[in-house]
């Protein structure tokens, strides 16, 4: 999405006099995933604000035809990229993250820069420790290749399939790989693989800020790509946290693609109330 696009819709949330509610989209969707939630939150109240990465495209299929414009894109980049639009608002905004979102969502909570948080089966943050084989398995079309770190990488419809959708039906698979799906910028995963060797790792996230702000950690219970284990160390370092509410939730039945996919509603709510109790 262009600086532009990304400025107005600060300026439409300032207007509106209500909390903003920025939502961080992670790696193969673009902002235009969160549509749905974006609705349902301004419905209850809020000023929705769905930002891209930097130079994300508009809509799906523009990403498809120019997956270049994805490549080379780091976690501290993006974080930055969006503790600068969050710096433009009225008010602390509460800030909602997947998957990678989830991982930028922690960071700029850990800056002091959230008014409450919920981080949906979020990549792990320097510390967090587990290594699931289902996740491993997940990353290895990327990571599996060093030679990927500066390319911006697709999925195919099988590993959509394994990484994201795993717990819905063939034909619920392949309609949100086709109305969602777009590449992503390796440079993240190869982070985040790293991270625990790395003392100077972007994906670190300062979790005793006292102005961290209440935090909800979402995992769905088939995640491959971020399973209950990840989830869950998160939360045990997260809880460590003296000054704010920490809470972890376990939503059954459900995989990655759990924000998009035909029961995105439930989560949504799940965050929704959360975020009601501290605003």
């Amino acid at each position: 999405m262009s600086a532009t696009t990304d400025r107005a819709q600060v300026d439409a949330a300032n207007r509106t006099g209500r909390r903003p509610v920025v939502f961080v989209h992670g790696l193969w969707l673009l902002p235009s995933s969160w549509q749905r939630w974006a609705d349902l939150f301004e419905e209850a109240g809020y000023a929705p604000v769905l930002p891209g990465w930097p130079d994300d495209p508009e809509t799906v299929e523009e990403a498809n035809r120019n997956p270049e414009v994805f490549a080379g894109k780091g976690v501290r980049e993006v974080a930055d990229h969006f503790a600068g639009l969050i710096g433009g608002l009225s008010q602390k905004p509460v800030v909602i993250g997947h998957s990678f979102g989830g991982l930028i969502t922690q960071i700029l909570a850990g800056r002091g820069l959230a008014h409450a948080s919920v981080a949906i089966d979020p990549a792990p943050f320097r510390g967090v420790l587990p290594l699931p084989v289902s996740s491993l398995r997940a990353a290895r079309p990327v990571i599996g290749n060093p030679a990927n770190y500066h390319r911006a990488i697709p999925l195919t419809y099988d590993q959509f399939r394994y990484s994201f959708a795993n717990a819905v039906d063939e034909d619920e698979a392949r309609h949100l790989y086709e109305t969602f799906a777009v590449p992503a910028p390796a440079e993240p995963l190869f982070q985040a693989a790293t991270a625990n060797f790395n003392p100077w790792a972007q994906t670190k996230v300062t979790r005793k800020n006292p102005d961290r702000g209440p935090l909800l950690l979402i995992s769905g219970e088939k995640d491959n790509t971020v399973p209950w284990a990840l989830t869950n160390a998160a939360y045990k370092k997260q809880r460590r946290n003296a000054h704010a509410e920490t809470e972890i939730v376990e939503i059954p039945g459900r995989g990655h693609a759990l924000t998009i996919d035909a029961g995105w509603r439930e989560v949504a709510e799940t965050a929704l109330s959360f975020v009601k109790r501290f605003s």
